[in-house]
């Protein structure tokens, strides 16, 4: 057994509720292609979850949903707006280009990451000449790659900006729980109340396996996305392995509780390294990431002490916190950090 790491929240295995819950679904046999009760009450519970009717349909893992879920709003020729350091644009090898058959990725670049309604104004309004590709739908990350949250607010904004231009708002929810727990809010009010059409919401950075759901509140948009996604090689024949988590952990609570826990494990590192020099914060902890400007001196001594952790464009180094983070691990990071920080600043 490793030491935990906080490189990233995939680092976890699947949570006790989830293991459980495909340990019941493994008794016996059950239909196929998810013609199976764990799918159904899996389905009821998204529309629980949500206070709504919607469509969900499960697959794999969050660059199937994306992808798949863009594709299902756009033709070859359309096009598609995000932020800047999106995750559909920087970390998903043109999948969505691939799936929706060359749909291309119009990129806003802002301050801190976000999107911002006139974004979508000016990139919708820049070319409309059939010489261009036609923007047709709008995605947003929530949380952000730079760990930052949409307000309720914020997200109406969007919705309001991307409707009144004829185009499909789609998240991408890879850490929605996460996002949730940190607004304590009900999950409509950052969703189809906020005007999203379309959400990838995600369960393995949650405490479950290899599933996540495509939510569809436009319903419109679900026509034919059973096809969609055998034809992208997402259809599970054993369909009730991914349900099963679903069905127990949106009832329980227990996807909300994973979530809160990995939250506060952040905060409880951001709040350390606060105290250790705040300069060091390069964004808000707003949920379960905490982005940090280290000197590489710094960088490579926390490695060197066995600490696994990425390192982006401008010393931007990432520290993930999942379902499982043991405080005492996150304690024991902060502190070695504390060390490290205080030797080089009297070295120098």
């Amino acid at each position: 057994m490793h030491a935990q790491q906080f490189a990233s929240d995939n680092y976890a295995g699947i949570c006790p509720e989830a293991m459980a819950a495909i340990t019941e679904a493994n008794v016996g046999s059950a239909g196929g292609y998810g013609d199976d009760g764990w799918t159904r009450r899996a389905t009821d519970a998204v529309r629980a979850l949500f206070d709504t009717e919607c469509d969900m349909f499960l697959v794999f893992n969050g660059t199937a949903a994306n992808a798949l879920a863009l594709a299902a709003c756009c033709q070859s020729y359309h096009a598609v707006i995000c932020a800047e350091r999106a995750h559909v644009d920087v970390d998903e090898a043109s999948a969505p280009e691939f799936f929706s058959g060359g749909a291309k990725l119009l990129v806003a670049r802002g301050a801190d990451g976000k999107l911002a309604p006139g974004h979508v104004t000016s990139l919708a309004e820049a070319r409309r000449d059939v010489h261009f590709a036609k923007p047709r739908a709008v995605t947003i990350s929530q949380t952000t790659e730079n760990g930052l949250v949409y307000r309720p607010a914020e997200i109406a904004a969007i919705g309001a900006a991307s409707h009144a231009q004829g185009l499909h708002l789609h998240m991408d929810g890879a850490r929605f729980a996460n996002a949730v727990a940190a607004l304590n809010c009900h999950p409509a009010d950052i969703t189809w109340k906020a005007g999203v059409d379309v959400l990838s919401f995600g369960g393995t950075k949650n405490g479950m396996a290899v599933s996540e759901a495509v939510v569809f509140f436009n319903r419109d948009l679900a026509r034919d996305f059973a096809w969609r996604r055998k034809q992208a090689g997402q259809l599970a024949s054993k369909m009730r392995f991914l349900a099963a988590p679903w069905a127990a952990m949106l009832p329980s609570g227990g996807w909300l509780a994973n979530a809160r826990h990995a939250n506060e494990a952040a905060a409880r590192f951001a709040a350390a390294v606060t105290r250790i020099d705040a300069r060091l914060l390069r964004y808000p902890t707003q949920a379960n990431g905490v982005f940090l400007t280290l000197p590489e001196n710094l960088a490579a001594a926390l490695r060197a002490r066995g600490w696994v952790f990425y390192t982006f464009a401008g010393n931007v180094s990432r520290f993930m916190f999942g379902w499982d983070a043991d405080i005492a691990r996150v304690d024991a990071l902060a502190a070695d950090l504390a060390e490290l920080h205080a030797a080089a600043a009297n070295a120098a």
